[in-house]
This record gives C-alpha cells, structure tokens and sequence, in this order.
C-alpha cells in the first residue's frame, strides 16, 4: 500500500502532465471508433450540425428583465417524495393480533430475481407466525429504497420506519451525526463488498508495472492520466459514498483526523481530472459501459457484478473500502415490539437456509475481505460529501443549457410539477456554472442563452420557468440540435469548460428530426446529454443518454423534484 508521502509525490510530478494527458484522452475519444458506429471528428460533427439547423425551426426568444433577491445559503431539506411513491415489496396487509413493523431495505436486496433476497426471507419469516413476548403475532413490512434515498428520508424526518437496512454503515453514522437514534439489531444480515471493476488488460498492466492491483493503484494511474474512471454519485450510491470515502483516505494515508485537509482536497481535485462521468447508479454506470466503452473502470457491488452477465469475461472485480454488510437498525419510532420483531428475523435470516439463499444470489460467503478502514465519523462524512460537491468538477466551470418539452402533452399537472421541480432542482447549481434555457414543442426557442449563475441569472431562469406554456408537437431532436449550436458557442468562448445539456420530455418525437440524424453529431462532439423521462418510459432517451456518458432516468408527478435534484446535485 502506497503511503500519502509517495501519493502526493506521484501527484507533484503528474499535474505538469496532467492537463495535456486528459486532452489527449479527449481528442482520442473523439476521433477513433468505438463499439458501434465509426465516431467522427469534432470538426465533422460541427459541420454536419450546421447543414441540419438549416431544417429546424428555431428563434431567439430572450426572457424578460427580472429582479433578484439575494438570500442567504442555508442548507435546507432536499424535496423528497412521498414515501407510498416507493412500494412496499413485502406487505402484510392486515393481521389482527400482529405487530407490524415496517423496515426500509437498500435495492440490491429488496428487489426481484437476484435482489429479492431480503424479500424471501422476510416473506418466509412472516409464514412462520413467530409469536412475541406480549402475545401479538410478528409480520414485517419491506419497503425497497436505495440507502442515499432512505437516508434522506430519515434524517429529515420525512421517513419514519422502524427499521433501516442500508447496503452499509455510511447512511446510519450520517442519520446519526443528523440526530436520528438508532439501535443495532444486526451488523450483518448478508456480506458483500463494493469493487473496483476494471478491463483486464488495464489490470494486467498495473500488476506488472507495481506487482499487485488495489485501490491505491487505481487511484494514482487515474491521477497520473493513464487511467480513465467513473463513479457513482456518492449523495445516493453506498458504493459512491465508499468510494469517496476511500479514495480520501488514500491520500490521507488512512488517517480520519487529515480526511478533510487542504492537502487532502487538493489532491481530490487532482484526481476528478480523469472522471468524466458521475453516474447516479451502478445501473446506469453498467449501461453507459457497455455502449460507450471508454471508461477503463468503475465501481460496482460484489452481488451486482457476479450477476452481470456482460461482465464475466474481460473484467476483473477488485475490492475495496469498508465492507457492505447490510446492517439492520432499529429507529427511535420503533416499540419494544418492533424491535423484538426485528431481533428475530436477523435471527431467522442468519439461519443456514437464508444464507444459502443469499450465496446463490450473489452475497458473500465468509468473509474474504476485511474493511480497509474504520467507519469515519457522520459528521466527517456530511462534510466529505460538501467536498466532493465543490471539487468533483476539477476546477472546470460547467456549461450547462436545460432543453424543456412544452408540447401540448405536457398540459396540466405535468407542466405545473415539472416547473416546481426546475425551480427546486436550481438550489443545487453552483453561482460558478453557467446555466441556459431552451424550450421546444413544434418549433424550438432559446429563451436564456448561458450565463454564470448568479442570483441575476438564476432570477432570470426562474422567471423563464414561470412564463412556460404548452401547446404543439413535439420536436425533442430540433432542441437537441439547437442546444448543442448553444453549448458549442460557449466552447468557443471558454474551451476548458465542461458542457451538459439536460433534456426533460414527456413523450416520443413526432415531429422535426430524428435520432439517428443526431446520433453521429452527439458522440463526435461528444457532449453528455442527460434526459429525464417524465412520466414516460422512453426507449430513446435512454439511447440518447448512451451515446456519450450521461445519465437518464424517469420520473413521475411524485418524484420528479427529488429525481432532478439529485442528477443536478451529482452533475452541476
């Protein structure tokens, strides 16, 4: 293991090259070929985009002057939704005589097929009839919510289960320093372990080169420019969070006390360098993966991994950070009954029929891989994850441009929450970036051209958002062209910056062009386009999102809020 000493030294001698390094990475990505199609050159995208704006219908449609009203940062509770939007996967029902307790459980265990592990034996465990102390009969509800989501739910008091099983011990240590009470019931109901996965050959070579592969190789190749990384977002990702976490105290040579330092954050900001993608899931990191194919390496659980088919040949699974073992808390909302409740399932789930089960889904068996280091204090963590916010973009200022569907499809309740969700998601852009706002239905109108977003900009923007009014068709690919025309001026302007673009729609494109009339010019100029399907499962969106790394995701009238907030907390 490498000490902080020789890390900082290895950072000291890479930086002159760094910049150098990860434009040549860049250059590389968007002249060669990839899986699929041939990718073409900036230049080449750049022209054929010009020849297809000719087609589209667009104008320039500024916002009026408005006013802003400077407030004073305070951090305040993220908009969740309602706990019933997350459905109970184990529900009871009524049972007269029983105590119900109700227990919110991370995804990878609470699902179906592979993930439905915690759902069997929940399921078994209630078929038992178990009988408590006081007479009434055992039942436990299951209600599947990532950790980052439950976490949140909890500690803003939105969220008042009895019980909290996330993938690992981060979430309770933050729940904790918030001032949520908890009582252990089990430290382990099933073992995994988050892993580094990286391509073989990436692997082979670092083995070579310094006789053994762990995250404090990975950590320096990608710092020196030979690697290229992603991650998941370490706000809603257990395995984002943990790697975080690891990387931090890779250069703070596994001390809590210098996790946080300026030597430390520096060398963070070093780092996210060579990460051009935070995904917001191991899912959609796996996705971007396999179409893209230019991320040497990413995070993944241990269950996860060995159920990935894709994965089984050309990678290799590295562990790292502290271990996943699923916890099992009780909460101060818990009766004595409940906590009774939950002491004997974790008895029960221990049983050898459980952990058989929880083997063949992928859970450990053993115990093959010790944690790293110790679980650092909530607190540490609360300000770990404000770090990463300020540093995760390297210094780079973000261009961003958000592309809204105004059809006539988005009338009512859709226009209304998608507005409230644009005016909550903004609380999370920093003044540094630079925001833009294009609308389209049958035509497409550039209603706020990029501007640092100050509380001039963002009183303008919200201004925008306010006058949004629906009606026409929908020509999601004529905004698509006209955004990136927007994003590539600002390039002209500030070359080093970091271009996005955000799509929000609601349904398929009827009108103007079509994907694969962009699709070449998106992976040539290769700008991330995020999309959020609102209230539409969409194919498409998810193949525009793939194109380049991005994220794509679908919302509903409940939680579209939250959803965007989340993907601007991670990108902007």
């Amino acid at each position: 293991m490498r000490s902080f000493v020789s890390l900082k030294t290895g950072l000291m001698t890479a930086l002159a090259g760094v910049l150098l390094l990860t434009a040549a990475c860049e250059e590389q990505k968007g002249d060669t070929a990839q899986s699929g199609p041939k990718v073409i050159s900036r230049e080449e995208a750049s022209s054929r985009l010009t020849k297809l704006l000719k087609d589209v219908q667009s104008r320039a449609e500024p916002v009026g002057s408005a006013e802003a009203v400077a407030t004073a940062p305070a951090e305040t509770a993220p908009k969740l939704p309602p706990v019933d939007s997350f459905p109970l996967t184990v529900d009871p029902g009524v049972v007269s005589g029983a105590t119900v307790t109700e227990i919110f459980a991370s995804t990878e265990k609470s699902g179906k097929g592979t993930d439905g592990w915690m759902v069997e034996a929940v399921t078994k465990f209630n078929a038992s009839n178990h009988r408590l102390s006081d007479g009434s009969t055992a039942r436990i509800a299951l209600r599947s919510i990532a950790s980052g989501t439950a976490y949140d739910l909890i500690a803003w008091g939105q969220g008042k289960p009895a019980g909290f099983t996330p993938s690992n011990e981060l979430w309770v240590r933050m729940a904790e320093a918030r001032g949520v009470k908890t009582q252990l019931i089990s430290p382990r109901l099933v073992g995994n372990t988050a892993g580094i996965v990286m391509k073989e050959d990436m692997a082979k070579r670092i083995e070579d080169e310094r006789g053994s592969v762990g995250i404090a190789e990975v950590v320096d190749d990608v710092v020196q420019g030979k690697a290229v990384a992603g991650y998941t977002d370490p706000f809603a990702s257990s395995t984002g969070l943990n790697f975080l976490v690891s990387v931090l105290e890779q250069f703070a040579n596994k001390n809590e006390a210098k996790l946080l330092s300026p030597d430390v954050t520096a060398a963070l900001e070093a780092f996210q360098k060579n990460i051009p993608f935070i995904a917001q899931t191991t899912m959609q990191m796996r996705d971007s993966v396999a179409n893209d194919g230019s991320l040497d390496t990413f995070v993944m659980e241990r269950q996860t991994f060995v159920n990935t088919d894709s994965l089984k040949s050309g990678y290799r699974f590295v562990p790292f950070g502290v271990r996943h073992d699923n916890p099992l808390y009780a909460l101060e909302s818990a009766t004595p009954a409940q906590i009774e409740t939950m002491e004997a399932f974790a008895g029960f789930a221990a049983g050898s029929e459980m952990q058989k089960l929880a083997q063949s889904y992928g859970f450990e068996e053993g115990e093959p891989w010790a944690s790293a280091f110790p679980v650092p204090s909530g607190q540490t963590l609360i300000e770990a994850q404000k770090i990463w916010k300020q540093k995760k973009d390297a210094g780079k200022r973000i261009v961003a441009v958000f592309l809204a569907d105004l059809s006539g499809s988005m009338e009512g309740p859709r226009i209304t929450n998608l507005k409230a969700a644009l005016e909550a998601g903004v609380t999370a852009i920093s003044p540094k970036n630079s925001i833009g706002l294009v609308v389209f239905s049958s035509d497409v109108r550039t209603v706020l051209e990029p501007a640092p977003f100050t509380f001039l900009q963002k009183a303008r923007f919200l201004k925008a958002v306010d006058e949004m009014s629906v009606g026409g068709g929908t020509a999601m690919f004529d905004g698509i062209a006209v955004s990136l025309r927007v994003l590539e001026e600002e390039l002209k302007k500030d070359p080093n910056a970091k271009p996005m673009l955000f799509v929000l729609t609601d349904g398929e494109t009827n009108e103007g062009h079509v994907f694969d009339d962009l699709a070449p010019i998106v992976r040539g100029m290769r700008i991330p386009v995020h999309t959020i399907g609102f209230e539409a499962d969409l194919k498409v969106l998810g193949q525009v999102s793939n194109l380049v790394e991005a994220a794509s995701i679908k919302a509903g009238v409940d939680d579209v809020a939250y959803k965007i907030s989340a993907m601007l907390n991670s990108q902007m």
